[in-house]
């Protein structure tokens, strides 16, 4: 009998705490990228090796993204938007490893992270227009906006978790299903279509992220920062 997707598998206490098998599959995701970042990070050289272009390829590619997709320079953003980016990615792939269910396959984790994205929104904002211009792009374009406007940043948020945790939690059910019914080499073609699916998965969430950001700064940075 399938287990629902929505059920949560606790592997072990912290005392009275509960951890999933989903947070514990993240803490090992989030490892193995800080380790990849040192590994590649440790010994940067001028004449860059085959490692190195790789990493510096993708940097320019994201880059490039924000730049197209903010029409802003990627300094400021490059970080949150790679290290999202590169998370999710890793995440729904690790759905290839056997006996290993995807974090972003779990309710809690994209939650967490449309939640992250909903405060960097804020984050962003404020920073480019102060408490003061951040309050007021709520204000956009009148007043009586407010309230809608106030809705639509909830929303949005939580269209985020919903578009992720469907389509990769579906994913690995639909796998799981085909593998329980046909045996190891049938899924094969599924699991093609689901590593697309998850690169673009990753994708979309990242750019929607640049988009929310991007949507934020420019209405408070309308507004000029006030002096306390």
């Amino acid at each position: 009998m399938m287990n629902s997707p929505l059920e949560t598998n606790v592997v072990f206490h912290i005392g009275t705490v509960a951890v999933s098998q989903a947070v514990v599959t993240t803490w090992a995701i989030m490892g193995v990228l800080v380790l990849v970042a040192w590994l590649v990070t440790r010994d940067l050289k001028r004449d860059p090796g085959m490692v190195q272009s790789a990493a510096e390829l993708i940097v320019d590619t994201l880059d490039a993204q924000i730049r197209d997709t903010m029409q802003t320079e990627p300094g400021p953003f490059r970080a949150f938007i790679g290290g999202l980016f590169l998370f999710i990615l890793a995440s729904n792939w690790s759905s290839l490893v056997p006996g290993v269910k995807p974090p972003t396959a779990a309710l809690e984790t994209d939650a967490a992270l449309a939640l992250l994205v909903f405060l960097s929104v804020v984050f962003f904002g404020i920073r480019a227009g102060g408490l003061a211009g951040y309050l007021k792009s709520f204000a956009m374009p009148t007043p009586l906006m407010i309230p809608l406007n106030f809705v639509e940043s909830i929303t949005r948020t939580f269209s985020l978790l919903v578009r992720l945790f469907g389509n990769v939690m579906s994913g690995a059910f639909i796998i799981g299903i085909v593998l329980s019914l046909a045996g190891l080499l049938v899924p094969i073609p599924f699991m093609a279509l689901d590593l697309l699916t998850g690169l673009v998965q990753a994708y979309i969430f990242a750019v929607l992220a640049m988009v929310f950001i991007a949507a934020t700064v420019s209405e408070a940075s309308e507004n000029p920062k006030q002096k306390d």
